[in-house]
C-alpha cells in the first residue's frame, strides 16, 4: 500500500480549493488521500516547507477577476515546485441564512476575488449592499450558518456550501461571466520534487 498523500488546500471544507484538488486527482489517479483546509495560500506553502504537507492546491489567475494577489505575495515568500497548472469551471453562489428575504440583505460577503468575478453583477443588482473581503469563500459560509456574521448578510460561495452549512441558495451563477475559469496551481516542496 502506497503512502498516504496530504494535500493542503487553500480553501475550508467546501471551497473552490477544495473541489480544485478533488479534480486534480481524480486526473492523476489519486486515491490514498489527505486534504488539510489551511485556508489561505501562505498556510499551504508554508506546510509545504515544513515538510507537513506532500502537494499544495491553491489558485493563481481567474478569466474575470485576474491574479489571486493572496497567491502573488505567498509565492514570493517561498521556494517551490510547481507541478501542474489546471483550471476548472467556477460558479458563484449566494447563499443566506433560512428565510432571509433578498430586501433585508445590508451586506455581501466574500472572498476578495470572488467579489470582483462578480463586480458587475453586484454593481447593478446590489449597487446600495455594503461588500465586505473575507478570507475564504467557504469559509464565509460557515462562519454566517454559524452565526458569527450578521443574519442581514449574504455570502458569495460555492453551491456545495448551502447543503454544508445549512444554508440557503438566493441566487446561482452569479459570476460576471458564463465561463468563468481559474487555474489552480498543484505544487510540492522545492526538495522533495
Amino acid at each position: 500500500m502506497s503512502k498516504k498523500i496530504i494535500i493542503g488546500v487553500s480553501g475550508n471544507i467546501g471551497s473552490f480549493s477544495e473541489e480544485a484538488a478533488n479534480y486534480y486527482c481524480r486526473k492523476h489517479n489519486i486515491k490514498n488521500k489527505k486534504l488539510e483546509y489551511l485556508v489561505g495560500v501562505d498556510n499551504v506553502l508554508n506546510a509545504l516547507e515544513n515538510n507537513k504537507a506532500d502537494l499544495g492546491i491553491f489558485p493563481l489567475e481567474n478569466s474575470n477577476g485576474g491574479i489571486v494577489i493572496e497567491t502573488v505575495y505567498a509565492m514570493s515568500k517561498y521556494i517551490i515546485n510547481i507541478k501542474d497548472l489546471f483550471e476548472i469551471d467556477i460558479k458563484m453562489n449566494l447563499l443566506v441564512k433560512p428565510g432571509t428575504a433578498a430586501s433585508r440583505i445590508k451586506k455581501i460577503i466574500s472572498h476578495p476575488q470572488a467579489l470582483k468575478q462578480c463586480r458587475m453583477y453586484l454593481k447593478r443588482r446590489w449597487k446600495d449592499v455594503d461588500l465586505e473581503e473575507y478570507v475564504d469563500t467557504a469559509s464565509a459560509a460557515q462562519d454566517l450558518s454559524l452565526g458569527k456574521l450578521s443574519a442581514v448578510s449574504v455570502v458569495i460561495a460555492p453551491k456545495i456550501c448551502a447543503k454544508l452549512y445549512g444554508l440557503d441558495l438566493l441566487e446561482e451563477s452569479i459570476q460576471d461571466l458564463k465561463f468563468n475559469y481559474t487555474t489552480f496551481i498543484a505544487a510540492t516542496n522545492n526538495v522533495n520534487k
